[in-house]
């Protein structure tokens, strides 16, 4: 049985009215065997496309590489946009060593109602994939069902967003679509991505998730 430990710490929650929260980095992460293209940082899998859609988005120029200066990248563009991270698991075991999400077993989370009541700032949760089992989502309604925290629906087309009440202040989740290739196919099954495809054979999966991150990312 493999112990898959989360490698990082929160990120820059005393700043942060937005906080990034996925679950796991790939295995090699916590092992240390990074490859030349991972960025040893949040996110920072060669596989992984929210960096990708970030640089996109706001043209950041940044280096895909196990270097001091894409870590730097990546920290400076959170500080500057008020914007945090913290993955809701702290840790899991595999019996298969690999980076899915329903591969998760004893699970141990990180108190994200803790981290909220702590940081008064924060008004946002930007969840990496939505409500399916062992993602971000399905893991913060369990916290949230425990504090007696109930999650309102504002949209629910997807990116589904929810709000819920916390100590008198009002805090949003977003649940957009997860920045990894295993969620292509279900970006290929939705009707906004068929008809945007039928209009323009060259638009794709990441095109399709460039205009969805934009949207949340881009507000102040």
């Amino acid at each position: 049985m493999f112990d898959h430990i989360h490698p990082y710490a929160p990120f820059n929650l005393k700043e942060a009215t937005k906080l990034i929260v996925g679950t796991l980095p790939p295995p090699r992460f916590t092992t240390g065997e990074l490859l030349p293209e991972d960025v040893d940082f949040c996110y920072g899998s060669k596989n992984g496309m929210l960096w990708p859609i970030l640089d996109n988005i706001f043209d950041l120029n940044l280096v895909y590489e196990n270097t001091a200066q894409a870590i730097d990248q990546r920290c400076h563009f959170l500080k500057r946009n008020k914007i945090g991270v913290c993955d809701i698991v702290a840790s899991a075991k595999r019996n298969k060593i690999d980076a899915s999400d329903l591969g998760m077993q004893e699970v141990v989370l990180r108190d994200l109602i803790t981290y909220l009541r702590t940081h008064i700032q924060i008004d946002t949760l930007i969840f990496t994939g939505g409500n399916s089992k062992n993602g971000p989502e399905y893991f913060f309604r369990r916290q949230a069902k425990e504090n007696q925290l109930k999650l309102d629906v504002v949209s629910s087309k997807v990116p589904r967003i929810h709000q819920f009440k916390l100590d008198g202040r009002t805090v949003k989740t977003v649940s957009l679509t997860a920045p990894s290739g295993a969620a292509n196919r279900a970006i290929g099954s939705m009707k906004q991505y068929k008809d945007q495809k039928l209009k323009n054979p060259q638009f794709n999966t990441f095109d399709f998730r460039i205009q969805q991150y934009r949207e949340f990312f881009e507000k102040s």
